[in-house]
C-alpha cells in the first residue's frame, strides 16, 4: 500500500487532512465482561484477541497512512467531484492502474482529450476545472460527465466515478447511467432537527420505488406526502429505507448498488430524499439506511468493478472476490482505500442526508469467507475457524466504533443468519459494536409451518415458543413475522399463505365470512402478536404487511413483460371501508399502543408458563402482562392460566374484539381473580379459538 501513502500530500493540498481525533481504541479489551455474558466464549478466547490485535493495528495503519485515523471517514470531502470557492471543480480520483485519465461530459461536447487529470504519483490523478469565463461553475447542474481511461496495458474504457453522488440512466434508449453533476446552488434548507433515539424501535421497512398503489416507480415526494403520514399514524417511529444507494438494476430491490454515494435518482433528486427525511423528523421518525457493504454490483461501465482495468480495485482478486450466488463483487476489507471509502460512505450518509443509522445488509456473507454458502452453523468453534474473515469483522468494528463515537444517538443492525456471538456487545469488550441483529429464524419458522403444515394441529407450541424466546443474552434483537424477503417472487406474504385466493373474493364484509378468510385474520393476528410480544427487544413489518398485503413481490422485468403489477404497495385496500383488510391495520396500531402504554420490548426475556401441545396454548409473562394464546380451533371455558401474582386481573388486548374484525366473544368487563394450587397462582378464564388475550393486573 505504498502507493496511496501519498494522500497525507493529498490532503495538505486540499486543506483536508485531521479535523479532530477520534478517540483511541482499548488497548486491550475486556475479556471478562464478555465471558460473564457468555461464558462459551472462553474457550474461543485465543481467536477473539487476535481479531481485536487486529482491529487495534488497522486503525493504527489507517493513521499513519491516512493523516489521522479520522481521514479514514472523510475520503468524500477529498475525493470525486468539489467546487471550490471561486467556482472552480476540483476534481480526483485513485486508480493506479492508469496511464492516463481524462473528463468529458455535456460541458465540453463529450470532448475526451481537452480535459486531462494530472498524474499526482502513487495512484492519485487530479484535474482542476477553472471557473469560466462569467465566473459561473464550468460544468452546469444536472449535465452528465464520464470518465475516459487508458490503462498501463493499453486499453481504453470510460467509466463513473466511484464517488459520484448523482447517477441518471437519462431515458431507456441507454442501458448504463452516467454520473450527473448535481449543484443546485444553495444547501438543503434542514427544518427540523433529528428526533431524540426512541425507547423501543417500532421499524417500518420501506422501499419508496413501490410505495403507491399504482403501476409505477414512485418518488421521494409522494412518499413524503402519502405514506410518511400513514406510518406517524400507525404509531412507528422508524422508518428502513431500502434501496436508496444507486442501482443500474431495479429487480435487484437495490442490493446490487453500482454508485455508493448516489442516491437513487429513479425516485427524484438527492434535495428530494432530504426532504423525505426531513418530514420523516417532523413526525418524530428516525430513519435508517439500508447499507450494502457486502458486495457491489459486478457492472464495470457503471459500478465499481474494474474501475482501474485492475480485478482488484477496492476488491478481492480473482474468484474468491466474487460472489457465486449474487454475481457480484467483494471488497477487500483489508485495503486501505476500501476501508477509506466504505467508513466515508457511513459519515456521507449520515452527515448529507441525516439518516440516524444503518442496516447492514448481507452481514452473514461478510463474516466468513464461505459466506455462509451451504453451510450449517452449530457450536461455537464453527464460528471462529479458519472460515472467519477476520478483517471484514475488523471493517464492522471499525464502522461501529466509528459511528458510536461521532454520532451518540445512532442505530445500526446487522442482517445475519449465522448467530455470530458477540455481534451486538460493544467493540470495547470484544464485540463487534452493532445495537442490534435480526430474528431472521423466526419468519423463516412462520413460512415452513405455512407451507409444510397440512393441520394446525400438526403447530408444535414448544418450538414456537423456543425459536421467539432463543436469542443471545444483552444482544438486541427485532422480531418480525415477515420482511422483503418473505414477499419475493417465488413466495408469498404471511396474508396470502394464510388466506390465497379468497383474497380476491372474500375480504369484503359485503361476503360472507368464509372458513379461510375468518381463520387467516385470526391467525394473522395471532402471529404478529406472539411475534412482537416474545421474539425480541424491537419489532419491524414491511410496507404493507401490517394490513395483510395480498400476493407477492416482483420487479418489472423481461420474464414478466416489464410488468409493475406486483412492484406495488395496495394502500387503497386498507383505505376501503367495505374491506377486511382495515381490521388488520387496526389491530397492528393497537399493538404499538399497547406496547407504549405497557413497554415490554425493553424487558428482560419472557417468562413461559406453558406450551400445550394438545390445546396448542402458549402462555408466558413479560413486563407485568400474562400473554395467552389459543392457536386451535377449539375453545375452552375454565382455562387455568398461571400468572405472576395474586389479584384481580382484567383484559388489556383481545384478538377476537369485533373492532379488529373478531367475533367479540369475550367480555372486556370480565375480571379475573387469582386463586393458588400447588404454590402456583392461576385464574381461569374463557380462551375462545384462535385469539389471543392478554391480561394485566389490576391495582387496588
Amino acid at each position: 500500500y505504498n502507493e496511496y501513502k501519498s494522500y497525507l500530500s493529498c490532503m495538505v493540498m486540499l486543506g483536508g487532512g485531521s479535523v479532530s481525533s477520534l478517540p483511541p481504541a482499548e488497548d486491550q479489551p475486556d475479556l471478562e465482561e464478555l465471558f460473564r455474558i457468555d461464558p462459551y466464549l472462553k474457550p474461543q478466547e485465543g481467536r477473539i484477541r487476535d481479531v481485536f490485535e487486529l482491529y487495534r493495528a488497522t486503525r493504527h495503519r489507517l493513521g499513519e497512512e491516512l493523516d489521522g485515523y479520522e481521514a479514514s471517514s472523510r475520503g468524500h470531502q477529498s475525493f470525486g467531484a468539489h467546487v471550490q470557492e471561486d467556482n472552480s471543480i476540483r476534481m480526483r480520483e485513485w486508480a493506479p492502474n492508469l496511464k492516463s485519465l481524462t473528463l468529458a461530459g455535456e460541458f465540453n461536447n463529450w470532448n475526451t482529450a481537452q480535459h486531462p487529470f494530472h498524474d499526482m504519483g502513487q495512484g492519485i490523478w487530479e484535474l482542476v476545472l477553472p471557473p469560466t469565463d462569467d465566473g459561473s461553475i464550468p460544468i452546469p447542474h444536472l449535465t452528465d460527465i464520464r470518465l475516459f481511461c487508458v490503462d498501463l496495458q493499453g486499453q481504453t474504457f470510460d467509466r463513473i466515478s466511484p464517488w459520484a453522488r448523482y447517477a441518471t440512466q437519462g431515458g431507456k434508449d441507454r442501458v448504463y447511467y452516467n454520473e450527473t453533476f448535481y449543484h443546485p446552488g444553495e444547501g438543503y434548507p434542514w427544518r427540523h432537527t433529528r428526533p431524540k433515539p426512541p425507547r423501543a424501535l417500532y421499524i417500518y421497512e420501506a422501499h419508496v420505488g413501490i410505495s403507491s398503489p399504482e403501476p409505477k416507480i414512485s418518488s421521494y415526494y409522494e412518499f413524503a406526502s402519502t405514506v410518511i403520514p400513514r406510518i406517524a399514524d400507525l404509531g412507528y417511529n422508524c422508518i428502513q429505507m431500502m434501496a436508496v444507494m444507486e442501482h443500474a438494476y431495479y429487480a435487484s430491490f437495490g442490493y446490487q448498488v453500482t454508485s455508493f454515494f448516489a442516491p437513487s435518482s429513479r425516485y427524484g433528486t438527492p434535495d428530494e430524499l432530504r426532504y423525505l427525511i426531513d418530514t420523516a423528523h417532523s413526525h418524530g421518525i428516525v430513519v435508517l439506511l439500508d447499507l450494502v457493504h457486502s458486495h457491489a454490483s459486478n457492472n464495470t461501465k457503471d459500478g465499481l468493478s474494474m474501475f482501474d482495468g485492475s480485478d482488484s480495485h477496492f476488491f478481492v482478486a480473482g474468484e474468491s472476490g466474487r460472489h457465486s450466488q449474487w454475481n457480484s463483487r467483494l471488497f477487500d476489507y483489508h485495503k486501505t482505500q476500501t476501508l477509506q471509502f466504505l467508513l466515508s460512505n457511513l459519515r456521507y450518509w449520515m452527515e448529507e442526508f441525516r439518516f440516524d443509522g444503518f442496516r447492514f445488509d448481507g452481514v452473514t456473507s461478510m463474516l466468513y469467507h464461505h459466506h455462509g454458502i451451504c453451510h450449517t452453523f452449530g457450536g461455537y468453534p464453527g464460528y471462529f475457524d479458519g472460515n472467519l474473515n477476520m478483517d471484514a469483522v475488523v471493517y464492522m468494528m471499525l464502522a461501529n466504533d466509528l459511528l458510536h463515537q461521532e454520532y451518540p444517538n445512532v442505530v445500526t443492525i446487522a442482517e445475519d443468519v449465522s448467530g455470530y456471538p458477540g455481534l451486538c456487545l460493544p467493540v470495547r469488550i470484544g464485540g463487534v459494536g452493532f445495537d442490534y441483529r435480526l430474528a431472521m429464524s423466526v419468519p423463516d419458522m412462520w413460512i415452513k409451518l405455512l407451507k409444510e403444515s397440512k393441520s394446525d394441529a400438526e403447530w408444535d407450541m414448544g418450538h414456537i415458543a423456543y425459536t421467539l424466546n432463543n436469542r443471545r443474552y444483552r444482544e438486541k434483537t427485532i422480531a418480525y413475522v415477515e420482511s422483503h424477503d418473505q414477499a419475493l417472487v417465488g413466495d408469498k406474504t404471511i396474508a396470502f399463505w394464510l388466506m390465497d385466493k379468497e383474497m380476491y373474493t372474500n375480504m369484503s364484509v359485503l361476503t360472507p365470512l368464509t372458513s379461510t378468510v375468518e381463520r387467516g385474520l385470526a391467525l394473522h393476528k395471532l402471529l404478529r402478536l406472539i411475534t412482537f410480544s416474545l421474539g425480541g427487544e424491537a419489532i419491524l413489518t414491511f410496507m404493507g404487511n401490517e394490513f395483510g398485503h395480498p400476493e407477492w413481490l416482483d420487479f418489472p422485468r423481461a420474464g414478466n413483460n416489464e410488468s409493475y403489477q406486483y412492484a406495488r404497495r395496495q394502500y387503497n385496500l386498507v383505505d376501503d371501508e367495505l374491506l377486511r383488510y382495515r381490521f388488520l391495520h387496526r389491530f397492528d396500531g393497537f399493538i404499538l399502543s399497547s406496547e407504549r402504554e405497557n413497554p415490554w420490548l425493553d424487558s428482560p426475556n419472557a417468562y413461559i408458563h406453558l406450551c400445550h401441545e394438545g390445546d396448542k396454548v402458549i402462555s408466558y409473562e413479560r413486563a407485568g402482562l400474562c400473554f395467552v394464546f389459543n392457536f386451535f380451533w377449539e375453545s375452552y371455558t375454565d382455562y387455568p392460566i398461571r400468572v405472576g401474582a395474586p389479584g384481580k386481573y382484567t383484559v388489556v388486548m383481545d384478538t377476537d374484539h369485533k373492532y379488529f374484525g373478531g367475533h367479540g366473544r369475550v367480555d372486556p368487563n370480565t375480571e379475573y381473580f387469582s386463586y393458588e394450587e400447588s404454590d402456583k397462582i392461576f385464574i381461569k378464564t374463557y380462551l375462545p379459538s384462535r385469539t389471543a388475550l392478554v391480561y394485566r393486573i389490576v391495582a387496588e
